[in-house]
């Protein structure tokens, strides 16, 4: 769907960049691949677009206008309802939004809320999250696994941290680990999204533009036989 935004709204002067947290360009490529991007489509492997923009989740979207000012800031934008079910966020309203202001026809926000700013266990959390990266890229997989569990209990809620250190430990991203690790945190009282209020999904949404409810099994089986096509 972002490809199809970028198109849409290339003569309007949107340009869309992706950036995937992955551990290579191998491990993004294939989704690129099924997406057909023609937009900017980037790999972070060291996470520096999380750091620098203090991303905590995926998908997270910012608007930064030909400026290059940051018009709205870091916010949950999923613009497919193919997820809808797992997800619980609906396209509608960040689709509209975007596509109102792209033109000029409406702002990003009235009053924006400032960038989200680390706190200083975040930044140590990081830094240890490097560390046991470096460590993993080089071999040294048995003495990163205590740094990047020590990065997550720094930084409960980053699960650009948590979830981001699963391949490279071995476990499956979307597996029942990851499954356990979102269902404790929930049950904890914690939200695993944080949308900005002013297009955060309302029941309006299914109702105006009903999705199609998928199991989570349903949603596993349609991205592998994705990606199974494109690789072939």
């Amino acid at each position: 769907m972002w490809q199809e935004l970028h198109q849409e709204l290339a003569d309007h002067g949107l340009t869309v960049i992706t950036v995937a947290l992955d551990r290579s360009i191998d491990d993004a490529a294939p989704h690129i691949k099924a997406a057909g991007a023609t937009h900017p489509s980037l790999v972070d492997t060291e996470h520096v677009v999380a750091d620098r923009y203090n991303m905590v989740n995926v998908p997270t979207v910012v608007w930064i206008d030909e400026e290059g000012r940051i018009v709205r800031p870091n916010d949950v934008h999923y613009v497919s309802n193919e997820y809808s079910t797992l997800t619980q966020f609906h396209s509608r309203k960040p689709i509209e939004a975007l596509r109102a202001w792209v033109p000029g026809q409406a702002p990003a926000m009235i009053d924006p809320p400032p960038m989200p700013v680390p706190a200083q266990s975040d930044q140590e959390a990081r830094a240890t999250f490097a560390l046991a990266w470096w460590l993993a890229q080089n071999g040294h997989s048995d003495a990163a696994e205590g740094w990047f569990q020590r990065a997550g209990e720094l930084a409960p809620h980053d699960f650009t941290i948590r979830r981001g250190s699963m391949p490279i430990r071995g476990i499956d991203a979307s597996g029942p680990k990851f499954f356990e690790m979102i269902t404790s945190w929930r049950e904890s009282g914690h939200d695993y999204y944080l949308p900005l209020s002013d297009t955060a999904t309302t029941p309006d949404d299914y109702e105006l533009q009903p999705v199609p409810q998928h199991s989570i099994e349903d949603i596993r089986r349609l991205e592998a036989e994705r990606l199974s096509r494109h690789r072939s």
